[in-house]
């Protein structure tokens, strides 16, 4: 590892040297590219330096533990060894996980869908409780959010809705909701009080460009309708909505929220690139032989990711066996705990796959 990060030092002093060469300073683009890759491995090599430092810091302690014959000192400079060695153990763990691949969708926006499962109407009220806790999480993090398309049961509840999250490391937070979610709880429609189980399904697709999937404008079929989303009784008189199908994958996205048909048209292409660049990233790993967590299944109750227990007050995670006893905060938008022991468990992992 250590070779690794001297390899990337060397890298480092180049682009400075680069930036400083007066045939590339008036060249604007390469001295962005050159300062964004600078900016990227300015963290990673500090620590590094940092590390050298520590090293040799801690050799001349050693030689000076070596050299003292009073027995105080010689216990005094130990301590300092120990000290040292402890911040050089630290700062290799912490060169081992900025060494890790960045994924490069992490600082994206996201477009988040979800669709109800088994259980009916109370799948669909569950669907629109985590349509919520998702909201508000978002508002905690200063994001800000967007609702694209949505299909409501008409009892409080959707049978699917499809959103925007936009702001600084979206994806990087949100990947981890995607899969079956399911509730166990007393319906406010259950005489007799019996606890009923039912799942939704979310999906978190990181917000693509137009030069990141090629789509190709003949392969699209456009449909324009009256809306009936928010604001649909002011746009009545106007086809605004907006469906467009893919026709090769029969991929299909829709907007209706906007009050222009441009708007949607944009919004539902937004949501289509995204589709289509996740089928394209799951048929590369496949080709890979790659192992990858199914983002959406088939809401059935055993494909399930988290539970949401309201009688025990209980949130559980089964991927990392993660059991919070607070149910009420997280279904309004406290998910940080477990977020970030998902990250953890994330990068433990990956780390243990490239191995020292």
């Amino acid at each position: 590892m250590l070779e690794k990060l001297k390899l990337i030092e060397k890298r480092y002093e180049e682009l400075n040297a680069l930036m400083a060469d007066p045939e590339v300073v008036t060249d604007y683009v390469q001295v962005a590219e050159y300062a964004q890759e600078q900016s990227e491995l300015e963290a990673l090599v500090q620590a590094y330096r940092h590390y050298n430092a520590l090293e040799a810091e801690l050799a001349d302690t050693r030689a000076l533990m070596e050299m003292e014959e009073d027995e105080e000192s010689r216990e005094m400079a130990g301590h300092e060894v120990s000290r040292i060695e402890a911040k050089m153990e630290d700062l290799y763990a912490r060169l081992r996980l900025l060494l890790l691949p960045r994924d490069p969708k992490d600082e994206k926006n996201v477009i988040m869908e979800i669709r109800a499962g088994t259980g009916g109407d109370e799948a669909g009220l569950f669907a629109a409780d985590l349509y919520r806790m998702y909201t508000r999480y978002a508002e905690a993090h200063r994001w800000k959010t967007d609702m694209i398309d949505f299909h409501d049961t008409g009892v409080g509840g959707f049978k699917e809705v499809v959103f925007q999250i936009a702001g600084k490391g979206a994806y990087s937070r949100l990947k981890y909701e995607s899969g079956v979610h399911r509730v166990q709880r007393v319906p406010a429609t259950e005489a007799q009080g019996r606890i009923h189980t039912s799942t939704a399904t979310v999906a978190v697709l990181p917000e693509v460009d137009d030069v990141e999937i090629e789509i190709n404008p003949a392969d699209l079929d456009i449909d324009v309708y009256i809306s009936s989303g928010p604001g649909g009784q002011h746009m009545q008189k106007n086809a605004t909505a907006v469906r467009i199908t893919h026709k090769p994958t029969g991929v299909v996205a829709a907007s209706e929220s906007e009050r222009s048909q441009t708007q949607n048209r944009e919004r539902a292409m937004a949501v289509l690139r995204a589709r289509l660049y996740e089928i394209e990233q799951e048929r590369q790993l496949e080709e890979r032989g790659e192992a990858r967590r199914l983002q959406v299944g088939s809401g059935e109750r055993s494909e399930k990711i988290r539970t949401y227990n309201y009688p025990q007050n209980r949130v559980t995670d089964h991927r990392i066996g993660l059991t919070i006893h607070r149910l009420e905060s997280i279904i309004n938008g406290d998910l940080d705990e477990f977020i970030d022991e998902l990250a953890t468990t994330d990068q433990a992992d990956r780390l243990q796959a490239i191995g020292e």
